[in-house]
């Protein structure tokens, strides 16, 4: 039978080989029976870990940050329904062609996460999606969590399903053009978080983390803090330091490359209902301050949801953290807060598609010059101020 790894020591410390600790003392006459004994060794996804490690960097690169478009089909309807259009693949396949070809995006936008449909869909002239990201250097990347669903034993809390069938799904997205995956779990503050919540959240997430780097994706780290609540700032910290100790904890424990990896965090602000609203340099003093007490140096880079936040929020917000160096690349990665506006200025209609993707193209400019540190909100539109917060809110 197979011997359990925590009863293997290493054979030396440049060794990748562990045997059991009696085999230490056997006599040479028991050589052949340790040779028998399984050898073990730490993979550390060595076949993919130069292209990991490029990814991560091409995407956070300088003014540039993630266009996520990987709503589920039933969320894509919601936002279509908004405007009066079914929920068709024809209706969800003309609004992402409209995003995914706007001249000029790749100036702003490193990567796109995509919803599996999206991954395998062309133009309506039957070019791929993904062809049209990589003319414009945009990475493709792909949504890879089946969603949530409750968590028995914990205070109405949930978990992110998704592991099983990963890795030949993961190989498959590669195959495709994906170049980095996405896995959003979540935590509320309201509902405590239970310890059980919190660890199921980090150990799902480096799971995931491993498996994706395993297949050649660059995992984006997404433990969303969610915003519902009446709790102030301070309790909003306390929590991420807690929620980011325990994953940074698993993902070392799953040999998790972390020059390979992205995170996408919440902003640490007080709950949608406190009394008190936080200015933009109070959020980003919060956030970094999480940020510095709690992740490496050596991830290359921090791309923020919006999470509810109007545009204008979540862009003043990210200038804001902008202001000095960081250890890191500290950007975006919006889905509201990119296509609001766009949304809205599109209607379905052929004719408003040329002043959607200016609309697009405004804001995407705008959050990457908040990347840079030189946004100001001169000028911006009454609805580019107007929230986007739903109460737990879901993709």
């Amino acid at each position: 039978m197979p011997m359990a790894c925590s009863s293997l020591v290493k054979l030396n410390a440049s060794s990748s080989q562990w045997i059991a600790p009696q085999s230490l003392n056997q006599s040479p006459g028991s050589s052949s029976r340790l040779a028998t004994r399984r050898r073990v060794s730490v993979v550390r996804a060595a076949s993919y870990a130069e292209e990991l490690v490029k990814t991560a960097k091409s995407i956070a690169s300088p003014g540039r940050g993630i266009l996520a478009i990987d709503e589920s089909n039933a969320t894509c309807g919601k936002r279509l329904d908004s405007i009066g259009l079914d929920n068709t693949e024809a209706n969800r396949q003309a609004y992402r062609q409209l995003l995914l070809t706007t001249p000029g995006l790749g100036e702003y936008i490193s990567g796109a996460i995509l919803f599996e449909e999206t991954l395998y869909q062309s133009t309506t002239d039957g070019k791929k999606f993904v062809d049209c990201l990589h003319e414009q250097n945009i990475v493709p990347g792909i949504k890879v969590d089946k969603g949530l669903v409750p968590l028995p034993g914990s205070n109405n809390e949930s978990w992110c399903q998704g592991l099983d069938g990963l890795a030949s799904r993961s190989a498959e997205y590669y195959k495709q053009g994906a170049r980095f995956a996405k896995w959003r779990t979540v935590v509320s503050i309201p509902c405590g978080p239970s310890a059980l919540a919190v660890k199921e959240a980090a150990w799902g997430l480096a799971r995931y983390a491993s498996i994706s780097q395993d297949n050649g994706l660059v995992p984006i780290v997404e433990p969303e803090i969610l915003l519902d609540g009446d709790h102030p700032i301070e309790r909003t910290l306390q929590v991420a330091e807690r929620v980011w100790a325990e994953v940074f904890y698993h993902l070392a424990e799953n040999n998790v490359i972390f020059e390979g990896i992205l995170l996408k965090p919440s902003m640490v602000t007080p709950g949608t209902e406190h009394k008190e609203k936080a200015s933009p340099e109070t959020i980003a003093k919060y956030t970094l301050t999480m940020l510095k007490r709690r992740v490496p140096p050596a991830v290359p880079g921090i791309m923020f949801l919006s999470g509810g936040q109007s545009e204008m929020e979540a862009t003043l917000n990210l200038n804001a953290m902008n202001q000095s160096p960081n250890p890191w690349h500290v950007s975006f990665s919006y889905a509201r807060a990119l296509q609001n506006t766009v949304l809205k200025t599109w209607q379905g209609r052929p004719e408003n598609v040329e002043a959607a993707r200016k609309a697009l193209l405004v804001r995407a400019k705008a959050n990457s010059l908040a990347q840079l540190g030189r946004y100001s909100a001169q000028g911006e539109s009454e609805d580019a101020k107007k929230g986007m917060f739903v109460k737990g809110y879901t993709y």
